[in-house]
């Protein structure tokens, strides 16, 4: 019989797995000595067979009867370099190693493939970091925010997103979540002339080449002309602040899908429109633009999510160049390498935005928060997603959203429980990312 969910005005809430306790499976009131790694397994599934909807998740079992921690490698188009990655490469080096030794592991994994870092790499490594943090918790007997350094916080502002084909859409989306409790929402519009965008809704045209393309194994392809939406933009925030107010923080992510010259125009034209902030306005490529933009303009600017290390965009935090850190725990590392940037964000001023699509599983948006929990710098926790049944049956938890804010409870570990028969009744379905590409087919930014 499933537990009550964790709260029941949440429509996020997740029931709890009818399995034992996760404090109950292992007797913390005792360290196990010569404690040592058994299995790394790795279950690839798609719960809500969404087209971004393969989780890569990672189990760590250990010499001790009961103990196991779960992790999330999830990596949105390469889930299955990653599961090799892991399975080949990685966990024949974790075995009868003792998994309390987080740092030396995260070490011997980083330098082991010699060819280091990279997206299918830092992925693999962030499953096993998470996993371990989680079994770290459980032996303790506690949250690993409590490992962290304790809760500097008691609930984490969020935000949603708001898309639309018009500039109307868009305003009856952030007022549909403004009723909900939201006090920041992420506005998205569709360029004029476009069928498609970032996070807003695609033509019936587009919609059904996309299926085909998917039923044939291949990427779609969109199409994206930036100087058309660089002209829309600052249109879309005025209208907003007239008819929403300013009471609401509003954010949007270009997705670095502009020029130079068009990210400097478009950061000094929405300066006036006092956003939260304005995310991922170039690619990690034109890094020196960050600072003629930073001159010119005091739009606060979040950049991150792209990054696969903790020392990727160096510059943008040693130069202040960026407001927020917008890094993904499922890419950089997990929560090892989190917590690293947070602490050099720190003396600069800079806050934590850390990235939390629907793409990352549960257990990556778990892991988010305990870090959020515990950082000093904390400025806004992602949790943009809306999940199925099929997500509900396969994890135990997911954060709790209220009133604008989302919260975890306060078992041991990472709080978080797979149903493994559940995750591989729904296996990996091929959906590959789309290609973006200019009306004279030039492939462009993502």
């Amino acid at each position: 019989m499933s537990a009550p969910v964790l709260d029941r005005r949440s429509f996020l809430a997740l029931p709890v797995l009818a399995t034992t306790p996760l404090a109950a499976q292992f007797d913390a009131n005792r360290t196990p000595k010569n404690l040592r790694i058994e299995a790394v397994d790795v279950v690839v599934t798609n719960p809500d067979e969404r087209p971004l909807g393969n989780y890569v998740l990672v189990k760590i079992t250990t010499s001790e009867p009961g103990l196991y921690g779960w992790g999330d490698a999830t990596c949105s188009g390469s889930e299955m370099a990653v599961a090799t990655m892991l399975e080949e490469h990685l966990a024949p080096a974790l075995i009868g190693r003792d998994p309390m030794q987080i740092g030396n592991l995260w070490q011997t994994l980083y330098h082991l493939p010699y060819y280091r870092s990279g997206s299918v790499h830092m992925s693999a490594m962030s499953g096993i970091d998470m996993a371990l943090w989680d079994i770290k918790g459980k032996v303790a007997g506690l949250p690993v925010y409590e490992l962290l350094g304790g809760k500097m916080r008691e609930r984490l502002l969020t935000y949603r997103s708001a898309g639309g084909a018009s500039i109307e859409e868009v305003e009856d989306g952030a007022r549909a979540l403004m009723e909900r409790g939201y006090k920041v929402v992420k506005v998205q519009v569709a360029a004029p002339g476009a069928e498609s965008g970032y996070a807003v809704p695609s033509s019936e045209r587009v919609q059904a080449e996309t299926q085909a393309a998917y039923d044939r194994g291949v990427p779609p392809s969109q199409l994206w002309e930036p100087e058309p939406y660089v002209r829309i933009l600052p249109k879309l925030f005025a209208h907003l602040r007239k008819t929403v107010g300013d009471q609401v923080g509003l954010l949007h992510d270009v997705h670095e899908r502009v020029t130079p010259s068009q990210a400097i125009r478009l950061a000094k034209a929405l300066e006036e429109y006092d956003l939260f902030y304005l995310e991922d306005v170039l690619r990690p490529e034109h890094l020196d633009t960050y600072a003629i933009i930073r001159q010119q303009c005091s739009t606060p600017l979040a950049m991150g999510e792209v990054y696969t290390g903790a020392w990727e965009g160096l510059q943008l935090i040693t130069d202040h160049l960026i407001d927020y850190a917008r890094h993904d725990i499922a890419h950089v590392g997990g929560i090892s390498t989190l917590r690293k940037v947070a602490a050099l964000c720190e003396p600069y001023g800079i806050e934590t935005a850390f990235h939390g699509p629907g793409n990352i599983s549960p257990v990556s948006h778990m892991a988010h928060c305990h870090v959020s929990y515990s950082v000093p710098n904390f400025g806004i926790q992602e949790f943009a997603v809306g999940w199925g049944d099929g997500v509900r049956a396969v994890f135990s938890a997911s954060p709790v959203f209220e009133d604008g804010y989302i919260s975890i409870h306060d078992m041991p570990g990472l709080g978080i429980d797979v149903n493994e028969d559940e995750a591989r009744k729904r296996p990996y379905k091929r959906r590959l990312r789309p290609t973006i590409r200019r009306a004279d087919d030039t492939p462009w930014a993502y």
